[in-house]
């Protein structure tokens, strides 16, 4: 028995999602968007009963019993915290701040029976799971250096919004840039202590943003990473994401070690050794995965897709529809992990305004909210 789903969000990701999941058998019983008509032109296309703008018709619906949250990163928190709390399932994409994503793990600890994971479909993707076993295995012997190219058009939508935002979670780095930060603890095993990081915004209006508007949010990111052990014995890690390209999505993740080393370009997973005189190819392309979408690169649309097969593997295993297998979703990125992810974020724009390298120290407690005003009273006490 597979539970009914109830879906949060609109955009490109839930036009991809809403078929994959009913591919695989499960049930999408409702929809929410930000307006009625918005919600009600999706449904429609999609063959979705109910739909909804109230976020509480979706949670409180009877047939739902496993939320999928891919709405902009300044809601995930209120709808995933609220889901948890009322018994449902909870797949999501990422909050907008660390303070957000630390109250998500809060709620995740307190409903430990219930599915709490980051909906970073990289870790599904088929070459990075086979990469993962590889390092692992030992294919590249001690790993030395991570690098990483991400090259695409524009992320901004066609009209101003949260995409044109820093604050609301736009820009490269965190939109694109925390999967990555994922991926590469997923695949090292490790996590970053130490960053540095710059961020540039080269287009600020354009055609559709233009007058009083202007854009905040980054287009093109460059920050390094120090993974692992301290010294000689960690992990280096470089990451360039440029979105004023034009043309083919560039998508390439390499990492180096003392024996070798492991490429996945795009969907594909290439791999040479040391004394090699040529890489070879050690995974194709997958082929088909469904619907396909121009806004949606191919790795994450495959990730997704082997993502939402997990999920069915997960929930297949029992015969209550709200209960889950650990098993086939143990590679699932944790709101832990997603709290790990927004604190690098940040320490990487930190690192972007004061020139200078940052550590990185996960919150172990919620800030007091009136942390400032507190801070200001002693001083005028004093």
């Amino acid at each position: 028995m597979l539970p009914g789903v109830g879906v949060f969000g609109t955009g490109s990701t839930a036009r991809v999602l809403v078929p994959l999941l009913q591919t695989e058998g499960f049930e999408v019983h409702a929809l929410w968007g930000r307006s009625e008509e918005e919600a009600c032109c999706l449904a429609k296309e999609l063959g979705i009963p109910f739909h909804t703008s109230r976020s509480d018709d979706v949670l409180l619906h009877q047939d739902v019993d496993l939320v999928c949250i891919y709405i902009p990163p300044s809601m995930t928190r209120q709808i995933a915290v609220k889901a948890l709390g009322i018994g449902k399932n909870v797949v999501c994409e990422k909050a907008a701040t660390a303070v957000d994503s630390f109250k998500m793990v809060t709620a995740a600890r307190y409903y430990p029976q219930l599915l709490s994971m980051m909906g970073n479909t990289l870790r599904f993707l088929p070459a990075f799971v086979a990469m993962q076993q590889l390092l692992v295995e030992g294919y590249v012997g001690d790993i030395q250096v991570c690098d990483v190219r991400v090259y695409g058009p524009s992320l901004l939508d066609q009209s101003y919004g949260w995409t044109c935002e820093e604050l609301m979670g736009g820009g490269g780095l965190h939109i694109v840039g925390s999967a990555i930060i994922d991926l590469l603890s997923y695949l090292t095993g490790t996590r970053a202590h130490r960053v540095h990081g710059l961020l540039r915004t080269f287009v600020q209006q354009n055609n559709l943003i233009r007058g009083i508007r202007r854009v905040t949010s980054d287009d093109f990111c460059f920050f390094q990473m120090l993974m692992g052990g301290t010294g000689s014995s960690g992990v280096c890690c470089t990451v360039t994401l440029n979105f004023n390209m034009p043309g083919s999505f560039v998508h390439e993740v390499m990492i180096v070690g003392s024996a070798g080393r492991l490429v996945a370009r795009g969907t594909e997973l290439y791999g040479q050794r040391n004394g090699s005189k040529c890489e070879e190819l050690l995974l194709a392309d997958g082929g088909g995965v469904g619907p396909e979408a121009k806004e949606t690169p191919r790795p994450h649309l495959q990730g997704l897709s082997s993502m939402v097969k997990a999920l069915r593997q997960s929930f297949q295993a029992h015969e209550e529809q709200r209960l889950w297998s650990q098993g086939p979703v143990a590679s699932a990125p944790t709101f832990e992990d997603g709290l790990y992810v927004q604190t690098v974020v940040e320490a990487v724009k930190q690192s972007s305004s004061s020139g200078e390298w940052v550590c990185v120290e996960i919150m172990s407690q919620e800030p007091d909210p009136n942390h400032n005003l507190c801070e200001a009273l002693q001083r005028n006490k004093n």
